[in-house]
């Protein structure tokens, strides 16, 4: 049997760097978890993000206020955020913690200092990043922690 030629599409997937498909496997996870939570139609576009000072030991994510409340309100039954949060939800960054934590276990990577993304839905924008820890053994840890508990 012969085997057909890769697409150019197929070669570049393959040849790609693992960091940019680690963002790219997240992106599109976020994107279908938030969107279900906040059962909101949601664009997720990768972005930049800043470059943490020290490594952190275990992901910390960082949402704007804007995505705060947008997630306060929708899961508590609101139609439009009003206002401001005065926090970030708990279950937001658990939220987040269990899909980064899953997509790392599906195919582990080369992690990248931060990752960022900026958000749009017809209720408006916002924007969300993580710092991740630079070392694959406390990543896989810390992944199978918040796994083990969700």
């Amino acid at each position: 049997m012969r085997l057909l030629e890769l697409t150019p599409e197929e070669a570049g997937f393959l040849s790609a760097p693992q960091a940019a498909c680690l963002q790219e496997r997240l992106t599109r996870r976020l994107a279908a978890v938030l969107s279900a939570r906040l059962r909101l139609p949601l664009t997720l576009h990768a972005g930049w993000a800043a470059t943490p000072a020290a490594s952190p030991a275990v992901p910390v994510w960082q949402p704007d206020a804007a995505l705060a409340t947008l997630w306060l309100t929708r899961r508590l039954g609101g139609r439009r955020p009003a206002g401001v949060a005065p926090f970030v939800s708990p279950s937001l960054i658990r939220t987040l913690d269990e899909t980064l934590a899953e997509c790392w276990l599906d195919e582990a990577a080369t992690l990248p200092a931060a990752l960022g993304w900026r958000a749009g839905s017809e209720l408006g924008a916002v924007a969300l990043s993580v710092q991740l820890p630079q070392s694959d053994q406390d990543m896989t840890r810390w992944a199978r922690g918040v796994i083990r508990h969700a």
